[in-house]
């Protein structure tokens, strides 16, 4: 009988001084979509997208493919002033002077 109670508490014992050292690693693995930036403004937590393929299905006419699109009619210097549900606006200039270009905000930035 004491052979099974000290083999009982011999088990207890490793099982609870294991229970210290599993709890960082769970931690640290549930935390993998966080990343901590230090900067002027202090800590930051950045939470990162997980599904990226909801993020790519959903997107529309960022700005940065408006100023890219808007370049290539012949907008120069150009900035986008509005962003809408519907439509990107961006203004810039061409050889006669300034000039605004409306995209649609859907994949592909056609032109409205």
């Amino acid at each position: 009988m004491s052979a099974k109670f000290l083999r009982a508490a011999l088990v207890t014992t490793l099982a609870l001084a294991g229970l210290p050292l599993a709890a960082p690693f769970a931690a640290t693995a549930s935390a993998q979509g966080v990343e901590f930036r230090i900067g002027p403004d202090g800590v930051r937590p950045i939470i990162r997208e997980r599904d990226v393929d909801r993020r790519d299905r959903n997107r529309g006419c960022s700005p940065r493919e408006a100023r890219a699109a808007a370049a290539e009619e012949g907008l120069r210097r150009a900035e986008v002033v509005r962003v809408t549900d519907r439509s990107v606006t961006v203004r810039g200039f061409t050889r006669r002077g300034p000039e605004q270009i409306r995209f649609a905000n859907r994949r592909g930035c056609p032109i409205i």
